[in-house]
């Protein structure tokens, strides 16, 4: 059985992937400094990825994990749209816009053949997946790189289906985390649990490792994951800051604020719950809305609307991704942060 161990890391911490706030200087960064790098690969094109890979094997030569999403390509509802749409017009108006023509091109594509080529010239050592796993075939070609097979888990049902489908590893994300939750077997958000209770379920009853994430912010926390029985631990909230990642100034000045304080799960950015910083937008709408359309389809018609109100200095159109504990996140390097961090594995 595959482990944490076999990666021949210095600790294993694993920066969580951040589609939108990241591109691969963060990911050479934590692992240089010991840890697991991650590359975010959803909103990328074939092209991009392998540029992406190129760079970070010309700056490291450590392990390091791409991050890939398998949701099912949605189908385009024109009524949900409408309402959409609709919803949105006021804000248009505010801004002097007008709706663009409607859209059913996606902004994220989930994994595939094209993807999977690119990864057979790179060999990975980590693949990890987020709503699932990929299509058998697909599944099968990722493995024969050699590559750790890693997917995350919102319950405990899902922890079984991934390792009954061949994960090597599995993510225990609880509800604090930050971005979008990895559920894919219900859209009951009911059913979503915090690290401990999560991390202690799963840990109960599968036997791949398990890695806790969600709410890590200190050393203390790494040790509470790791006590209970956890191969590692997953942080992304506490690198927002770090000075390799590409977050915004507006999303940085967001967490440096008052505004670091509250948190909420909202399907309006993208389609799917996710967690970040309350906005105007989800004061208005209500953070879960059952008009927003099918992932990823509902960042269409709020793409002008985000670039035109951050051109004005105002980020409520745009999805500012963070946990629960975003007001510890601080400006550092990457390497201080993880060095902070790895801290919690000294008991």
């Amino acid at each position: 059985m595959m482990d944490l161990t076999q990666l021949g890391l210095a600790f294993p911490l694993i920066q969580a992937p951040m589609a939108g706030v990241q591109d691969s200087a963060l990911t050479i960064a934590v692992t240089e400094a010991g840890g697991l790098g991650s590359l975010p690969c959803a909103m990328l094109s074939a092209e991009q990825l392998d540029a992406a890979l190129r760079q970070i094997r010309q700056h490291t030569q450590g392990p390091y994990n791409v991050n890939f999403f398998c949701h099912m390509p949605p189908e385009y509802d024109a009524e949900r749209d409408l309402l959409w749409r609709a919803a949105l017009q006021p804000c248009y108006e505010r801004f002097g816009l007008t709706l663009p023509t409607s859209t059913s091109q996606p902004s994220r594509q989930p994994f595939n053949d094209a993807m999977a080529e690119v990864l057979e010239a790179h060999k990975p050592a980590v693949v990890s997946f987020h709503f699932g796993l990929p299509a058998p075939a697909l599944l099968k070609r990722v493995q024969r790189l050699g590559a750790q097979i890693w997917s995350s888990a919102t319950t405990l049902d899902e922890a079984l289906w991934l390792e009954k489908q061949g994960a090597d590893v599995i993510i225990a994300q609880g509800l604090e985390a930050g971005g979008h939750r990895g559920m894919f077997l219900s859209t009951d958000l009911k059913t979503q649990q915090r690290r401990m209770p999560l991390l202690r379920d799963v840990l109960a009853n599968v036997k791949v490792p398990v890695v806790a994430a969600g709410g890590i912010a200190t050393p203390e926390d790494v040790t509470e994951a790791m006590a209970a029985g956890a191969a590692g631990v997953q942080v992304g909230t506490a690198y927002l800051r770090s000075l390799e990642a590409t977050t915004s100034p507006l999303h940085r000045a967001a967490l440096s604020s008052s505004a670091a304080q509250m948190t909420a799960l909202t399907n309006l950015y993208s389609g799917r719950p996710a967690r970040g910083l309350v906005t105007e937008l989800m004061n208005d709408l209500g953070a879960m809305s059952a008009i927003v359309p099918p992932f990823p389809l509902a960042s269409n018609a709020l793409a002008p609307l985000r670039q035109a109100a951050e051109a004005q200095g105002v980020a409520d159109f745009s999805p500012l991704w963070a946990g629960e504990r975003a007001p510890e996140c601080r400006e550092a390097s990457a390497a201080e942060i993880t060095a902070f961090l790895a801290q919690g594995f000294v008991v």
